[in-house]
């Protein structure tokens, strides 16, 4: 195949928070790498797909909207080939993506699956968390308080109440780690993996990264965690990600968070060209 039409999606600017100007780069220079290998790359928006559709039958896209993630999955029913898919995208949802990796055996906090209409300080007792993270279980974070860490358990009642009040029905509550807090990168397929401690770089949307302070270093093994976000990657159905994990002082590692199709923004020059090989090699394949 030596030139396809493509439909690159951007991402709305609701779903950028605190990054919209580094989503679009990314997605820009991914549909620039395209075209240099000689695709043609059509440019939509997450409500041109919502509200017209796409006629290409392939497509790499950014989008976030639920609309838009179903109206993949149907382009992806009727023979579209789609990155990340729209089912990936769906799974790296709060609630799918800890309740996949958990039941992949992926190393993961301890966590509990609540609905925000209850008092959960029997619930957090019985599991012995007193620290720790809740989330929004049926969407990525868009406002700082979809994910909040709390310290008592009159905290967490508080948070749940606020959630309910927002129409979030079901929330995610992880076990608070203590490590060194590890950002990562990476692109399935073609051997990119970049990392770095949030503490050093200051890259973060909603500042809760201070939260375990300044990464003291542990010693990790590199391999096995770029192995483990791959493997990742895989049972979620996506090959281009970004997430947090947190390396403990023995060298485990437990991957906290697992993103579809981040910024990349501090390493966005070198990871475009291989996000755009990666969307070739799977539509050469198809």
């Amino acid at each position: 195949m030596s030139q396809i039409i493509i439909a690159g999606i951007k991402r709305g600017s609701r779903f950028s928070p605190n990054h919209i100007g580094n989503d679009a780069a990314i997605f820009d220079l991914t549909a620039r790498y395209l075209r240099e290998i000689g695709c043609t790359v059509n440019e939509y928006t997450e409500t041109d797909l919502e509200e017209k559709g796409v006629e290409e039958k392939y497509i790499f896209n950014m989008v976030r909207d639920w609309q838009a993630i179903r109206r993949l999955q149907q382009l992806e029913r009727a023979g579209h080939v789609v990155v990340n898919s729209g089912y990936g995208i769906e799974n790296c949802t709060r609630e799918k993506m800890t309740r996949i990796l958990l039941e992949n055996q992926i190393d993961h906090p301890e966590s509990l699956f609540l609905p925000t209409s209850i008092d959960p300080e029997q619930e957090l007792e019985r599991a012995g968390f007193h620290h720790c993270w809740i989330k929004r279980g049926d969407f990525h974070a868009i406002h700082r308080e979809d994910v909040t860490y709390v310290r008592n358990r009159e905290e967490a009642k508080s948070i749940l109440k606020e959630y309910a009040l927002r129409g979030i029905f079901n929330a995610v509550i992880n076990e608070h780690l203590v490590g060194d807090l590890v950002k990562f990168y990476g692109v399935a397929g073609t051997g990119f993996f970049h990392w770095f401690y949030s503490s050093n770089q200051h890259h973060s949307k909603f500042g809760l990264e201070k939260i375990n302070g300044t990464a003291q270093g542990f010693t990790f093994d590199i391999p096995y965690l770029q192995s483990l976000c791959n493997k990742a990657a895989g049972v979620l159905n996506i090959h281009i990600y970004g997430g947090d994990c947190i390396v403990s002082e023995e060298g485990t590692i437990k991957i906290i968070d697992f993103n579809d199709w981040p910024s990349f923004a501090p390493c966005r020059d070198e990871a475009a060209p291989h996000i755009a090989q990666c969307i070739f090699n799977l539509f050469n394949k198809r």
